[in-house]
């Protein structure tokens, strides 16, 4: 496969393109110019000893080296290695909670920053496992899926907000179910999904998803997040709450027993999560106590640089216009001489 490593560079074709319009501007005023003396064939019998197409040969050798040496800076790279290793870890799908409520701050900063760094802690610990994200509030959608690019997966960790869901609520069986479609088809790999929410399920069915889930031999985790006492939700960038239809503040509150029986339901465990580090340390454990399988084997192309043969080719067709003189052939030019000289006499 070629690749290159810089293709920004490759926007140089365009001064290309321009010095190509510049010559062909300049030859087409030349003959104007050349016209202005006299007819066609008699201007051409006075330049006997200039070639036609030779002038023509050499500017285009020149732009052939240049655009070799303008892809040689760009760097092209094709794939000619496949490694491939074992590797020894978990499938873990991550469900985010981003309905309007994960605003509320019983937990600090508030609970969606609270998950966030949860999950990036997370993914930190990671070595040989690979880790997908959804998020969900009246729907849900896959943000990225099962990778082992952890990478990626924080940074898009890091962009998650209520913002990317239009349909408020909080759709827990939905979650679930489109978590369980995430994970590979590889048999005898530990898969499992940390859901994490407060909740707030308007929708039911989250333990017959989680049911469904064990019997696809998946773990079902829960992280509670939020204070069962409840606390109002803040509207974003002002000092104001969410209020209802009758004007009241609307109160959110962690439902805990719902989070445990989907858990139990899911053959996971429920973690509670608050101000303090205890949760992580759960969570830590949880992770370390799935059995590590071998996961499908990872294909790596490494690439090899492939400048070189094009900075030659660029070096090959400077010298042949070197080579190239702008005048007609010796013998050309001696013919010439002869039947001017015959003229003469």
């Amino acid at each position: 496969m070629l690749r290159f490593e810089n293709p920004d560079h490759l926007y140089l074709f365009l001064v290309l393109m321009l010095l190509i319009l510049v010559h062909y501007f300049a030859l087409h005023r030349r003959k104007v110019k050349l016209g202005c003396f006299g007819e066609k064939n008699l201007i051409s019998g006075l330049f006997t000893d200039v070639s036609a197409w030779k002038p023509e040969l050499k500017f285009w050798l020149c732009m052939l080296s240049l655009a070799m040496f303008i892809i040689a800076y760009a760097r092209p790279q094709f794939g000619t290695r496949i490694d491939k290793r074992e590797r020894m870890g978990i499938e873990a799908v991550i469900a985010m909670d981003v309905s309007n409520s994960m605003y509320a701050e019983d937990v600090k900063p508030n609970r969606l920053e609270k998950a966030k760094m949860m999950m990036s802690n997370m993914v930190d610990g990671m070595k040989d496992d690979k880790v997908g994200l959804i998020v969900f509030a009246g729907q849900a959608f896959t943000q990225i899926p099962i990778t082992s690019d952890y990478v990626s997966a924080k940074m898009f960790l890091e962009t998650i907000s209520p913002s990317m869901i239009s349909v408020q609520g909080t759709d827990i069986a939905e979650a679930i179910r489109l978590a369980c479609k995430s994970f590979t088809q590889q048999e005898g790999v530990a898969k499992a999904i940390f859901l994490i929410t407060d909740g707030e399920d308007n929708e039911g069915g989250a333990i017959e998803a989680a049911k469904t889930a064990v019997e696809a031999g998946i773990r079902v985790y829960i992280l509670g997040i939020g204070d069962p006492a409840g606390a109002p939700v803040p509207i974003p960038g002002t000092n104001q709450y969410i209020i209802d239809e009758e004007g009241n503040t609307v109160v959110s509150k962690l439902n805990e027993e719902m989070c445990r029986e989907i858990a139990r339901a899911g053959n996971g465990s429920y973690i509670f999560v608050d101000n303090s580090s205890s949760a992580q340390k759960k969570l830590s454990d949880q992770l370390d106590k799935l059995a590590k399988s071998k996961i499908e084997s990872q294909i790596f192309s490494e690439y090899d640089e492939q400048f070189q043969g094009f900075v030659i080719l660029g070096i090959v067709f400077l010298i042949l216009e070197v080579l190239f003189l702008e005048r007609s052939s010796h013998r050309k030019l001696f013919s010439n001489l002869l039947r001017n000289r015959a003229y003469v006499k």
